[in-house]
């Protein structure tokens, strides 16, 4: 599924709790994040709920790094958060997740007035973590 999708389907949904629903929904389709990567080194820090994001960088087809992202969370709702992230960023090229403006889209989502500000902070975190990460292969490029 595209982020486009994702979006479309979002806002075709009036209902916050068919929101959340979907959400929960789009958590269930990660990929197994594998159990030996929930270490502290993947653990996002600034989450109130558990939340492991494991990257790795691929060089692109013009050289430049190219990252794939695994994500996992202990919580239902952040577990779909981290599905919209990696929808986002993952298998996208260095440069493209720093001009990215994830929170202009959580904002088109809406979730600056539905999320609680401690998924809301979780949310920035993992959009930090994921753009260091993006910066660090850049500068090891």
């Amino acid at each position: 599924m595209t982020i486009d999708e994702i979006i479309d389907n979002f806002e075709f949904l009036d209902d916050w709790d068919d929101r959340y629903r979907y959400l929960i929904d789009l958590g269930r389709t990660l990929e197994p994040l594998p159990e030996a990567a929930h270490n502290d080194a993947n653990k996002v820090r600034g989450c109130m709920s558990q939340v492991w994001l494991e990257t790795k960088v691929e060089p692109g087809p013009a050289g430049e790094p190219v990252l794939h992202f695994l994500g996992d969370s202990d919580a239902l709702i952040v577990r779909g958060l981290v599905a919209l992230m990696l929808t986002l960023f993952s298998g996208r090229t260095a440069k493209e997740i720093l001009a990215a403006d994830a929170m202009a889209l959580f904002k088109r989502l809406g979730f600056e007035q539905h999320l609680t500000p401690q998924r809301s902070n979780g949310l920035r975190s993992m959009v930090e973590r994921i753009k260091k990460d993006a910066a660090q292969s850049l500068a090891t490029a």
